[in-house]
């Protein structure tokens, strides 16, 4: 069996997956910054290491073929980060990388942590490691939590459209790439949830599946960006909130494919199934 290391197990995402390479009977050592937080998982082993430690990654990697990077926390040093972490696999002999990255990476992605993804892909291309990118569409768990507790969606989208994917989704497409790394090799899958939605639809959605009166609201960017002003972030986190917005309106997260149903085997979810706690 290839040697696999996970990151990101003590998190939503690479949690599902490495519990769903635990119950495949895959051995795997968690990648972890602190490892009394790894899961306990028949047939894995925790090894320390953080993304800007470049020695601990180098030890941690040591006699692994592949490994599955989820990317690290939001930060403003995160793509140095990343380019550390691929450096130091490199060096510790990993051969294959198969990295979580957005949806639309590009140099010039309205969104604009899509943009660090896409340097970080280039990274990886000349690191020597061959690779297998996963472009992640926006979270569909993540779209209840954009209610404000008015019942009122704020955001600068316009009309424009998206296919969030449902993260038990992105983890079974990480699995099947993980079970048969070789197969995938060179691969970019972008990953979307069945259907393309408004805002508006999200709304109705929410409504008609939780009872709950939800509406939006378009925001103009003056709006998004004293919305959220409050909040005392750091300007680069306020533009990747307004930028996720944004790159909606832009059309940039609206195409559907059928990248989850190719690798899986089943049909991803959509909002009412994920609502509804439907398979």
């Amino acid at each position: 069996m290839t040697s696999l290391g996970v990151t990101g197990s003590t998190g939503r995402l690479g949690g599902r997956i490495a519990r769903l390479l635990a119950a495949s009977g895959v051995q795997q050592r968690l990648l972890v910054r602190d490892p009394s937080r790894a899961p306990v998982l028949d047939g894995a082993t925790p090894a320390r290491m953080s993304y800007d430690d470049a020695a601990a990654v180098e030890a941690a990697c040591a006699g692994l073929d592949v490994v599955l990077m989820v990317s690290a926390s939001e930060s403003a040093d995160r793509l140095a980060e990343h380019r550390s972490f691929v450096d130091a696999a490199a060096r510790a002999g990993v051969r294959h990388l198969v990295y979580v990255s957005f949806y639309g990476a590009a140099a010039d992605a309205t969104f604009t942590l899509a943009r660090d993804h896409h340097h970080t892909e280039q990274h990886a291309r000349t690191s020597g490691m061959a690779w297998t990118f996963l472009r992640d569409n926006l979270y569909l768990d993540f779209i209840p939590h954009i209610v404000g507790a008015d019942g009122v969606i704020r955001g600068p989208a316009g009309d424009g459209r998206v296919a969030a994917v449902a993260q038990d989704d992105i983890a079974a497409a990480a699995h099947a790439v993980l079970l048969d790394p070789d197969a995938h090799a060179g691969a970019t899958y972008s990953l979307t949830g069945p259907e393309t939605l408004s805002l508006d639809d999200v709304a109705a959605v929410l409504s008609r599946e939780t009872g709950r009166d939800v509406v939006y609201h378009r925001e103009t960017l003056d709006e998004a960006y004293a919305s959220r002003a409050s909040y005392g972030a750091p300007d680069w986190q306020v533009d990747a909130w307004v930028s996720t917005y944004t790159a909606i309106a832009a059309g940039e997260l609206a195409g559907v494919t059928d990248d989850v149903e190719r690798l899986t085997g089943r049909r991803p979810r959509s909002l009412a199934d994920m609502l509804r706690g439907s398979d």
